[in-house]
């Protein structure tokens, strides 16, 4: 592992001057380089604190939802780490933009590795939080992790249903089966090229009921009448507001092969393990996956606590300080990571 001083800020949120933050990287259980910022309070080297590990949105890079997040934790006084996954980001991993479920799920694993090893963090206190897409993963992790001590998400996405079963659970047992058809394919595609095209990661299917394979990312403009969800990302990813040069929602799109992995990884599998350890769950009153949060909190043990936002839609919880309960993640995680 290594720590080095911070250069080149390209963070897109509001910076507090007092928070001294460092540039982390350290290796996964796969050996792949995840490079994280390390956000440290005041004061931090005069003592042992609680930790937090931060990542997410499914997409995103530290410098945008997670580094905010990061940041607001160690204002309270906890180390906290923003990092990129495995292939995205700065993080390593020799083809770039692939998404994998048991990848992304050890990544948060060997954050709390980094914590756990650093002088002035109390190993028995280190907790964490994720946005969006990598909450599957984090609670994947804390399942099994026991070292994590409470987990709290926000906006969650399970990538792994949605990837494989579609928007509510819409796919058919046939759509299914062209989608897995045309992975199929396409890795026949790839290998004889000897290279990686990117595509769809959640596929949606045209009037004769045939995969619409042919999207890269979000459009660098919005169609006319855009459908809600995509406008919902594109205000956020595409905009002022939230774009990142080397954020894949804002730039590029993801491997086209990549949903292959998430039909063999169903996340959460065993989330009645995180218990007794906390489980929190925050969503918008208007977010199109709110379903998420409410079924998660249905299979989860106690103690869990589902909070809805009133009036907030998925992205709002990337940035949005004025509706983000952070006076109620403050309080979580103190309480748990006593």
């Amino acid at each position: 592992m290594e720590i080095s001083d911070f250069k080149d800020d390209t963070r897109i949120f509001e910076i507090y001057p007092e928070i001294e933050v460092k540039k982390a990287t350290f290796k996964n259980r796969f050996g792949i380089d995840i490079v994280g910022d390390l956000y440290l309070p005041v004061g931090y080297a005069t003592k042992k604190s609680a930790a937090i590990v931060v990542s997410g949105p499914f997409g995103a890079v530290k410098e945008q939802s997670s580094g905010l997040y990061a940041q607001e934790f160690a204002r309270w006084g906890f180390v906290a780490i923003a990092f990129d996954p495995s292939y995205t980001g700065e993080s390593g991993g020799a083809v770039r933009n692939v998404a994998s479920p048991e990848m992304f799920t050890e990544d948060y694993s060997a954050a709390v590795d980094f914590l756990g090893l650093l002088p002035y963090v109390d190993r028995e206190r280190i907790g964490a939080q994720a946005i969006c897409g990598l909450s599957g993963m984090a609670l994947t992790a804390a399942a099994t992790d026991t070292r994590i001590k409470a987990v709290a998400t926000a906006s969650m996405y399970d990538m792994s249903r949605s990837i494989s079963q579609g928007y509510r659970d819409s796919y058919t047992d046939a759509e299914k089966l062209k989608i897995r058809n045309y992975l199929g394919e396409r890795r026949w595609q790839d290998a004889a090229a000897g290279q990686y095209e990117t595509g769809p990661h959640e596929i949606l299917f045209d009037e004769n009921d045939e995969p619409l394979t042919d999207s890269h990312g979000l459009p660098d403009e919005l169609p006319e009448n855009p459908n809600p969800i995509l406008k919902v990302f594109y205000d956020y990813y595409k905009t002022k507001r939230g774009y990142h040069p080397r954020s894949i929602n804002s730039t590029s799109a993801w491997t086209a092969t990549t949903p292959q992995s998430f039909f063999s990884f169903p996340l959460m599998t065993n989330i009645k393990a995180i218990s007794p350890r906390p489980v929190l769950l925050i969503a918008g009153e208007k977010a199109h996956s709110l379903y998420w949060s409410e079924d998660v909190y249905q299979a989860a043990a106690e103690p869990k606590e589902l909070i809805v936002v009133p009036g907030a839609n998925h992205v709002d919880l990337y940035d949005r300080k004025d509706m983000i309960p952070f006076d109620r993640l403050r309080e979580f995680f103190s309480q748990n990571l006593a």
